[in-house]
């Protein structure tokens, strides 16, 4: 099972689906801001400012749809307390109007949906088969 919640009788799936993109958000604007960060002290592109700012739109969209995320959580008394990652996958403790409660997500899945929504996110969805791609590629590197 890729990912795990703990649920409570409080939790609905809307408000567990709210805590997943919370996470798989975080992690894809530290990417981003990371991956723009790269591109521009590299010195192997001969335009760095294109692929920069392709990746910087990204990390516009991550960081206005974050935002949604939490005002979301806060009009639904739910906070995040604490996220963790290990050598299984990520971890997110939540307290859903005062009850606690944790979810797990794997990381096969966690990678497989953060690689999904950043190419929506850059406007490459439709582009290329997403799963011939993870078979030929090695696994990415995620952590916050």
């Amino acid at each position: 099972m890729a990912t795990i919640a703990k649920r409570n009788r409080e939790a609905t799936q809307e408000e567990l689906s709210l805590v997943r993109s919370y996470l798989l958000l975080t992690f894809i604007h530290k990417v981003f801001e990371r991956d723009c960060r790269a591109i521009g002290k590299s010195g192997l592109f001969k335009m760095p400012q294109l692929y920069m700012e392709l990746v910087s739109i990204g990390a516009k969209k991550t960081a206005v749809m974050l935002q949604e995320v939490k005002r979301e959580l806060d009009s639904q008394n739910m906070v995040i307390t604490t996220v963790r990652q290990n050598q299984h996958g990520v971890e997110a403790e939540y307290k859903c109007r005062g009850i606690a409660g944790e979810m797990q997500i794997e990381w096969q899945s966690f990678r497989r949906e953060m690689t999904l929504r950043m190419r929506a996110y850059l406007g490459l969805a439709g582009e290329f088969s997403i799963q011939a791609r993870e078979e030929h590629s090695s696994h990415m590197a995620v952590s916050i």
